[in-house]
């Protein structure tokens, strides 16, 4: 059973075909569902975080999705950073590393989906002064932004 509604994948389809510009590659650093569980490495969301990307990344030409074994790729995983799982890493004309650490669901789902934009554009939606300020940033800076429901 489809997680996204026909409705959004059409609302979806419409937006990325309007919108994407460039190819993006989400990357999923996640956990195969028939592997041997080891204790300490279950995933509760990563059954749901692959169905979610799958049909996202069906409603475009654009976007390709790259799934990686957090255990079976552990060199991989370490290269990226990714420590935690379902991790998704956007790439296109990103500068940066634009990276989400569970399941893209709720309002997390329209920040991804945003997100998958302004990778595909190489471009952000940020005023000039933020911009300037950015600029003016002398060594690299690492900002992390939790969110949660409530």
């Amino acid at each position: 059973m489809p997680i996204l509604s026909p409705a959004d994948q059409e609302y979806l389809r419409q937006v990325f075909a309007e919108r994407l510009r460039d190819p993006v590659t989400i990357v999923l650093f996640t956990q195969r569902v028939t592997q041997i569980r080891i204790p300490g490495y279950e995933c509760a969301t990563c059954r749901e975080t692959n169905q979610l990307l799958e049909e996202v990344a069906a409603l475009s030409d654009k976007i390709t999705l790259e799934m990686h074994d957090l255990l079976q790729d552990a060199e991989l995983a370490q290269q990226a950073g990714v420590e935690e799982i379902p991790a998704i890493i956007l790439k296109g004309h990103n500068k940066g590393t634009v990276r989400f650490i569970g399941v893209p669901a709720g309002y997390e789902f329209a920040t991804l989906i945003e997100d998958i934009i302004e990778v595909s554009r190489g471009t952000t939606e940020l005023s000039p002064l933020s911009r300037e300020t950015l600029a003016k940033l002398a060594q690299p800076v690492h900002i992390k932004v939790f969110v949660t429901p409530t």
